[in-house]
């Protein structure tokens, strides 16, 4: 059987996604890649950032094999593009989104053994009637599931239940339910993508000292305990809802597999604490392995060579490692 190579999206085109890519691929080991791009975007920013990069132009993902150890194989979306380095603009709109779905086909069909998007402009995208909050709601809607995102570094899992909320609307939002479904995608994909055979989930309480018996806040007594219980009915191995303070110091880390967070922030910030460049974005509940780097578009360091492509490689390695314990192969 042979393992397909990973399909990485181009991203936001003014942004730093042909910066990292190329920046990768000088980095790369022995899982090959192919970028779903413009070749002569992507040989103009190898020009302007002085990096010796060959480009080869790819008609199928397969081809990206033949030639990754010599050449960033490329293959083309077919859409016009303006080249504007750090401004974006929305008539890149359709060939971002085409390098979306392309990649997704290709896992879909197991032409690529995962997707790896470089990050969008989203309001960008939504000024041309992008209708989603980013790639994680795109990817569901064109899957028809309810993913959940995980963001990964090697010393933490974190698992956000509302996303791209304010936290007065992600207060809002969160139910029972939700926590369940998160919990239960969740243990399922770390069985499956990572191999750990019995995952010990955490979750965080949404107020300070899990609410304090109610004097500050009933959300961790009313919604987010009772979901704790019904998850450990199910046989997973849970704990909490636990203050947030006490579930990110080293020893506390060692005793979960992933912590479900309530909000955004709770998820991300001891995360990027923790390993701000080595970041990856884990989109679980798909028919197909899909990561990201942990990082926006940077369109104001563009084309600088200032961007780091660390958190883009840890996103290539992590598909990559998926991948194998999935056994995607053709």
């Amino acid at each position: 059987m042979t393992v397909p190579p990973l399909a990485l999206t181009m991203g936001e085109p003014s942004g730093i996604g042909a910066d990292i890519s190329l920046k990768a691929w000088l980095r790369r080991g022995s899982d090959p890649f192919f970028i779903i791009d413009d070749a002569e975007h992507l040989a103009r920013r190898a020009e302007v950032m002085r990096l010796a990069v060959p480009i080869v132009e790819i008609d199928a993902p397969e081809r990206a094999i033949e030639v990754f150890d010599t050449a960033l194989p490329v293959l083309p979306h077919g859409i016009p593009m303006c080249s504007g380095l750090g401004q974006p603009d929305q008539d890149n709109g359709r060939a971002v989104i085409a390098s979306i779905e392309h990649a997704v086909r290709f896992a879909s069909e197991r032409r690529a053994a995962a997707v790896v998007t470089n990050p969008i402009h989203k309001k960008c995208l939504q000024d041309c009637g992008f209708p989603y909050n980013g790639h994680t709601e795109f990817l569901g809607a064109m899957a028809d599931a309810e993913p959940v995102m995980m963001l990964a570094c090697p010393t933490l899992r974190v698992v956000p239940v509302t996303i791209h909320l304010s936290l007065r609307d992600a207060i809002a939002e969160l139910t029972s339910e939700e926590i369940i479904r998160c919990g239960e995608v969740t243990a399922r994909a770390l069985e499956r993508d990572f191999g750990i055979r019995r995952p010990r989930l955490a979750v965080a309480a949404l107020n300070p000292h899990a609410g304090e018996g109610g004097n500050m806040g009933t959300e961790d007594t009313e919604i987010i305990f009772p979901a704790v219980q019904r998850l450990r009915a199910s046989g997973i191995d849970v704990r909490g809802p636990a203050p947030a303070d006490t579930l990110f110091h080293e020893r506390a880390r060692q005793l979960s597999d992933v912590v479900i967070c309530m909000y955004h922030d709770q998820a991300l910030i001891p995360l990027k604490t923790i390993d701000f460049d080595h970041g990856v974005n884990i989109t679980l509940g798909l028919p197909y392995i899909r990561t990201s780097p942990d990082h926006g578009t940077a369109c104001d360091i563009a084309g600088t060579g200032a961007a780091r492509e660390d958190s883009l490689v840890s996103a290539i390695a992590t598909a990559s490692a998926m991948a194998r314990v999935r056994g995607v192969a053709r």
